[in-house]
């Protein structure tokens, strides 16, 4: 492929790490003597044709920064056929030859569309701090979000301890339990709810509980991801739990602070490894396919598997989870 011009955009949720890869994507562009536009926007700044020249100046001390300097947006509108093919047309008016997305599901069943009914080459990097992508171990954004949440935990479990409390605490996932169970693990909670548990009761939360009462615990941490569809969220099962035990409990829910932060040395890295092998391949002719890491190796996975079933917690840390309870 004489590869030119590629553009470059974010989509769906911000996760720490995004910068990490635009950067990489620029520098990697540069050194090709290939000229990199950045859509602001997301998709639907590919509506709007809202995409600018990025140099490696325009990327200057963006390593460490949270977000995502090309912003993102939902579109709808990029849902319509019609809308796609126009957005196809204005790319090869304007000579950008291939797309960067940086993003997750959502983002990736977009590009999926491009480069199969549009014609237009894209490459995928993962973009998403649930960790949820089929084929790859390890997303954007995972490792300093779940970060986030065991540094807020920590401090949580002084007070907690300090006013022997039981603390339902609420982390994101909204079908995936991955930071829920990474986040139970690390933190030593004494329960965690997610959505992929086969097992989750209340009755089964209370046996848990009622274990470290036994023992004489007078302060709890139990962590529920946000999308659990048996229990519901946090308040509904601390709603649950005073009505039944009158307990003296507190529900905090972490929310988008996950999202927010400087990335950790993890995600800062991997963003440069997925960014620039991303325009390699793209050079190469490669395309179709999102960027993702197989026991500790880069792989291209076909950007048709994005619909595959989601990755659930591994089985080696939930075995874990009762035995690691404090």
């Amino acid at each position: 492929m004489n590869l030119k011009r590629l553009g470059v955009l974010t989509s769906g949720g911000d996760a720490p790490g995004m910068n990490a890869a635009i950067r990489a994507v620029v520098r990697q562009a540069s050194a090709l003597d290939i000229e990199v536009y950045g859509v602001y926007r997301g998709f639907q700044g590919l509506v709007d044709q809202d995409w600018r020249p990025l140099s490696s100046r325009n990327c200057a001390n963006i390593l460490q920064r949270g977000g995502t300097i090309l912003n993102t947006a939902r579109c709808d509108a990029f849902r319509v056929k019609a809308v796609r093919a126009q957005v196809a047309r204005d790319l090869k008016a304007a000579d950008i030859d291939a797309l960067v997305v940086i993003g997750g599901d959502g983002s990736f069943t977009g590009a999926t569309l491009l480069s199969e009914e549009q014609t237009i080459p894209c490459i995928g990097i993962p973009g998403t701090i649930d960790n949820d992508l089929p084929g790859t171990e390890r997303t954007l954004g995972f490792d300093t979000a779940l970060n986030t949440a065991i540094g807020a935990i920590d401090r949580i479990r002084d007070t907690a301890s300090a006013h022997e409390r039981l603390f339902l605490v609420e982390v994101m996932g909204r079908s995936s339990g991955m930071i829920a169970v990474h986040t139970a693990i690390a933190c030593g909670a004494e329960a965690v709810i997610y959505p992929e548990s086969a097992t989750d009761t209340y009755e089964e939360l209370v046996t848990q509980l009622r274990a470290g009462w036994v023992r004489g615990k007078r302060s709890s941490i139990v962590v529920v991801a946000e999308g659990d569809q048996q229990l519901g969220n946090a308040y509904a099962v601390g709603e649950r739990l005073r009505q039944d035990h009158d307990l003296d409990l507190r529900v905090v829910v972490l929310g988008h602070i996950q999202r927010g932060g400087s990335p950790s040395a993890i995600d800062r890295i991997w963003g440069s490894l997925w960014g620039a092998e991303a325009v390699k391949r793209l050079a190469a002719g490669e395309k179709g396919c999102y960027l993702g890491a197989q026991a500790g190796d880069l792989v291209s996975i076909p950007l048709a598997r994005i619909h595959d079933p989601r990755p659930a917690p591994p089985a080696v840390l939930t075995d874990l989870l009762p035995v690691l309870g404090r």
